[in-house]
Order: structure tokens, then sequence, then C-alpha cells
């Protein structure tokens, strides 16, 4: 199988160190309590924080998150296993949108970690064109509206869902998982 495959939430545990240092700056940067809906996984939508505010954190704490994201736990142990399997992975992420240097660091950690996946486009904001472009038997997300646009063009989609985020209805094209043991489980049984 052709897996496409998200970084941030789903290869790096990012989006946990993100939310740590979103609190961070609220509380200390901005001295108010912003959350305006605790169910998003990015911070665009979590918080009412104007665009100046936005590009401050991005500026303060992106590379700092990215250094300091752990892969997520069993990710490596999963990913030779399939990759042994057969499966092919391509890197479908919006990372190095917002700072160009987090992908240098994802590539780095990669390097150090003898990752390699067979293809990465970088820096994407239509998932949905690339998954059909590449013809992805199945994508693996964090973002629940990327989940839900590809399952609804027939995309078949594993949603990893950390759990304080929106739930989606399961369906032929989507299922939830919520770490890569989920993820292994889900390949040995289709």
């Amino acid at each position: 199988m052709k897996i496409g495959i998200d970084l941030d939430g789903v290869v790096f545990d990012s989006e946990t160190v993100f939310r740590t240092y979103e609190e961070i700056y609220a509380i200390e940067d901005l001295q108010e309590n912003s959350i305006i809906n605790r169910e998003e996984p990015k911070y665009q939508q979590r918080y009412n924080w104007t665009e100046e505010q936005k590009e401050q954190f991005v500026q303060k704490y992106y590379l700092e998150v990215a250094n300091s994201s752990p892969f997520m736990a069993g990710f490596r142990t999963v990913y030779e296993k399939l990759r042994k399997q057969g499966h092919k992975f391509v890197v479908i992420t919006a990372r190095g949108g917002h700072l160009k240097e987090m992908r240098t660091v994802a590539e780095q950690m990669f390097e150090k970690s003898n990752i390699q996946f067979d293809k990465y486009y970088w820096h994407v904001e239509d998932k949905l064109e690339i998954c059909k472009q590449e013809n992805v038997d199945i994508m693996i997300d964090d973002d629940w509206r990327i989940v839900k646009q590809l399952s609804e063009n027939q995309v078949k989609t594993l949603y990893f869902r950390d759990t304080n985020l929106v739930k989606l209805p399961e369906g032929e094209f989507l299922k939830e998982v919520n770490n890569w043991g989920d993820i292994y489980r889900y390949f040995c049984e289709n």
C-alpha cells in the first residue's frame, strides 16, 4: 500500500508540545486566557489571537517546538514493520510553511534516526490534491478538517485523534486511531 502521512501530530508529538507552548505564551506574553475552542487542533482556531500575536508566537516558539518534539510513541517500531511488509510512505505535510527551518529540523531528525520516506511534499496547502495525484491508498492525519475533506472525497483516512479533539463519525473512508499500535493493528487486519 501507498501510505500518505502527515508529520506533526502523527510522526512527531509536536501537537502536545505546541499546546504547552501556546499556554505559556498566552499566560506569560499575553497575560490572558484566550482559548475559544479546546477541540481545535491548531492555535489559529484554538485562540482568539490577533494576526500580530500569531506571528509573535511563530517567531518565539516554533523552532523550540520543532527541536523539542520527539517521535510519537511506537512510530519508529511500527514504521519499520510496515516497511518490511512492503508499504510505501509519502510525506504530505504543511510543515515548513510558517517557518522554513521546521522542515530542516525534521529532515535532520530523519537523517539522525535513519528514517527515509519514499517521497516528500512540504508546505502543502491542499492535501486532497496530493493524495489524488500520488494515488495514495490511505492517508494518516490528525487535523479533523483535513480528515473530513479527504474522507468525503473517498480517500481512505486514518484520523490520528488526540482525545480532546473533535470526534468524527467513522465510515468506509474514515477510521479513528489514537496511537501507532492502533495503526499497526489496522494494517495487519486490512
